[in-house]
């Protein structure tokens, strides 16, 4: 049996601004040092580019539980059926994956 997902916080009339400055906020304040690392780069790298689709997935994303979200994005586990089509989980995995053996360091806020 999968897992219920969280039911977020309902953010009408966010911009995309706002949008995008709380998924870095979000990305980086985790509760986890080893989440903290892995999502504040991911933000950092790639939320200047994303769609407002994108951001939207992404932050559907951040609303699971902080050690799944690592251990889907480093292959520990396999992601539920909700995110197995999941282009965002796929960059993240990517970026996890770190092939270009980048130092990594938490981006500033």
């Amino acid at each position: 049996m999968e897992d219920i997902p969280p039911t977020p916080l309902p953010r009408l009339n966010e911009s995309v601004d706002t949008l995008r400055a709380r998924l870095v906020y979000q990305s980086r304040k985790r509760g986890t040092l080893e989440s903290d690392l892995l999502l504040s780069t991911f933000a950092k790298d790639n939320l200047s580019s994303m769609s407002e689709a994108e951001m939207r997935e992404y932050d559907s994303l951040l609303d699971e539980a902080d050690w799944d979200i690592y251990y889907w994005a480093t292959g520990k586990r396999v992601p539920p059926q909700r995110w197995s089509n999941s282009e965002i989980l796929k960059r993240l995995t990517f970026h996890a994956k770190n092939e270009g053996k980048v130092v990594r360091k938490m981006p500033e806020l």
